[in-house]
């Protein structure tokens, strides 16, 4: 299928692309969509789509890195979002806005897959914990940023969709001090990397382990994005804005 892009359209009804890290808001950006991100602060994403009013987008579209849930995912593998679950309840996606992002990433050469995603205001570190949070929820992969974008949306009746990309598997451990080495900006912040290195809160193989799963975390989101193309591949469905599912 041969898809005319029309940039000028996209341009005046960008989709928001809801992130984390500031990598993430790199790829995402483009023709077609506006980035918001809090530094992996929940609270304060909150605060920012709040401080927008209305969503002025048509389309609110998580994006980004995960950590994985679901045991057979493995670092690279993708999930597209078929809901997102709290313990306050599931925000199912959009389906045709899902559907159009399945058959963008259709010729990706990494697997990918249509699932729920957790939604946690604090990053689950430990394999228990994520074998905890999986049986609970039957979700693929969870992150700190899904469940407040489909808030957002859904509060204010946009179409809500997510791509995020397995970074560290179910089976393995994500060290808290580096959970927490971001700056508000979602930069990274190398100087709390190398104290906890340094105080041994953080062991050096795990952080090579982690810089390798996220290597093939962005590698793998760098070509969702490619393929996404304009306004992240959802597709102008002014006629359904209604009808979020």
């Amino acid at each position: 299928m041969i898809v005319v892009e029309d940039h000028a359209a996209a341009a005046a009804h960008p989709v928001l692309a809801v992130t984390g890290l500031a990598r993430e808001a790199r790829l995402a950006a483009g023709p077609g969509v506006a980035t918001i991100g809090a530094g992996g602060d929940p609270e304060r994403l909150r605060a920012m789509l709040l401080s927008r009013g209305q969503p002025g987008c048509r389309a609110v579209v998580s994006f980004g890195i995960a950590g994985g849930l679901d045991p057979a995912l493995k670092p690279g593998d993708v999930v597209v979002a078929s809901g997102v679950v709290t313990a306050q309840g599931r925000v199912p996606a959009h389906a045709a806005s899902a559907a159009a992002l399945i058959g963008r990433l259709s010729g990706a050469p990494m697997r990918v897959v249509a699932a729920d995603l957790a939604g946690v205001d604090a990053a689950v570190l430990s394999p228990a914990a994520k074998a905890e949070l999986h049986a609970a929820t039957g979700a693929a992969a969870v992150d700190m940023e899904s469940h407040v974008a489909a808030a957002f949306a859904q509060a204010h009746g946009v179409p809500f969709c997510a791509v995020r990309v397995v970074c560290d598997p179910a089976g393995r451990a994500l060290p808290a001090a580096i959970a927490k080495a971001l700056k508000p900006n979602g930069e990274p912040d190398l100087l709390a990397v190398l104290s906890a290195v340094a105080r041994r809160d953080a062991k050096v193989g795990g952080l090579v382990r982690l810089a390798r799963d996220s290597s093939a975390a962005f590698a793998a989101l760098g070509r969702c994005r490619a393929l996404l193309g304009v306004g992240l591949g959802v597709p102008d469905l002014g006629e359904l804005l209604g009808d979020v599912a």
